[in-house]
This record gives C-alpha cells, structure tokens and sequence, in this order.
C-alpha cells in the first residue's frame, strides 16, 4: 500500500483529508479509485492507519479509516547526520538514502574545505527542495516519520550539541585503530539511543577542526582501509547501526 502524510487537523474521528500535491498524485499518477486502500500517517504523532478512499476530486481525497497501523518502521535509534556540504547533487542522494536507512535529522554543515558556498537566497529554495526529497523518500520507504533537513550549521554548533547525544561519530580518515564496531558496542542496548555522526566534504575535514570536535567530546573512527566517498560514509556508519541495534 501507499503511504501518505497528513498534519493532525486533517484528521477527523474516522474520516482523513488528503490535500495539496498528494492529491495529484492519488489520483492522477498511482490512478488510485474509491475502495482502494492506503496507509495514512499523523506528523505530529506518528500514528497511522490503513484507510479506504471514499471520495476524490481535484483539491482532496477523503478517506475512512479501517484500522489503525500498529506496526512501526522506526528505529529504536536516533540518529542525527551532520554532513559536510558536498558538490553538485550529492546532497540529494545523501538525503534521499540517509532517510530509507532511518536518519532522525540532517544537518548540512560548512567546513573549511568544503567547496560550495550558499548565499541565504540558494540557501532556502536547496533546504526547500532538500526537505521535499526527504519526504518523497519517507513515503517510499514507508518511514513513520519524514527527516528534517535542518538549517546550515557550522563546526562550533556541533561542538556546543555534543552533550544532547550519547555518543558524536566522527569519521576521520587519518584514523587507523578505532573502529565503529568498538564505540557501537560501548552503548547501553536498553536506551533509546541518541546518536550524532560527522561526515566531512569530499576534501575531508582540517586537523583544527578535528581536534575542536575531539576537545568537544566527539570520537573519532575508521571506517576501514580504504578511503570512501562523502556520499557512502554516512551509508556505511547508518548501515553499521541499523545492523547492530536493529537486526
């Protein structure tokens, strides 16, 4: 079944109404028709439900619902990205991956090296576009919540949310001994885990601002011996948790 989000006030008793781009999608791309059935979930709660579509017309899609959806695709894990701003369109499919493997929050970061530089004018249409691929990507992957792709922060914004977390991931490619699997299994299982990870740009981050993050509280890792793009790291290390806390 579809998947689709609503905020709460669509939601009334048992009936939902779908609006604005879903209901083009509905209708005219999936050519959904009344009886068929999609799974709907509230944003600000996180419940969802399998409901049955009753009506259709070019502003809204209204649904009954059948049952409420018990089951959650959500990771007992929390995990914040902060990604080093890269070139081109590899945001894009960080995102758009980062959110099928379960990430919490995204945060674009701007480090020395990094290579693209953001006036506030691009800044807010790529966090516009960033968001809107998170989203796609939620419903994709049957996500019970869509990512937030956060405002651009810098090197000293993570050092001040060091604390929040129970552990900041730091892949560095200067790291030889300390592995992922090593700090992994120094968490508590029974926690509901908060956990922040550091990915540099395709220049990887300067001694001065590692050492900032390790004086901060943040632990550095190998991701092992070879040297991996920007846009697989964070892959890796999300891939890494899913399978030691999830599987």
């Amino acid at each position: 079944m579809y998947k689709f989000f609503v905020a709460q006030d669509q939601i009334d008793g048992e009936n939902i109404k779908i609006i604005g781009e879903d209901v083009n999608h509905i209708v005219n791309v999936l050519r959904l028709k009344l009886e068929d059935q999609i799974i709907v979930c509230n944003k600000e709660n996180q419940d969802k439900y399998i409901a049955s579509i009753i009506s259709e017309d070019k502003d809204s899609v209204c649904c009954k619902i059948v049952e409420k959806d018990l089951i959650s695709t959500e990771s007992t894990v929390s995990v914040d990205i902060y990604q080093g701003l890269p070139k081109a369109d590899k945001m894009e499919f960080i995102i758009q991956k980062a959110t099928e493997l379960g990430v919490k929050n995204i945060f674009p970061v701007v480090m020395e090296r990094c290579i693209v530089k953001l006036d506030d004018k691009t800044k807010n249409k790529k966090l516009e576009r960033w968001n809107k691929i998170a989203e796609v990507a939620a419903k994709q992957s049957k996500r019970d919540v869509i990512p937030q792709v956060e405002d651009i922060v810098n090197i000293e914004n993570i050092c001040q949310k060091v604390p929040k977390y129970d552990i900041i991931l730091l892949a560095y490619e200067n790291e030889k001994s300390n592995t992922i699997k090593t700090e992994l299994e120094k968490l508590d299982k029974t926690k509901n885990l908060q956990i922040g990870v550091v990915i540099g740009p395709e220049g990887g981050l300067s001694e001065e601002e590692v050492q900032r993050l390790i004086d901060s509280g943040a632990k550095c890792i190998t991701l092992g011996k070879r040297i991996l793009r920007t846009e697989t790291a964070s892959l890796v290390i999300l891939s890494d948790i899913t399978y030691e806390f999830e599987l």
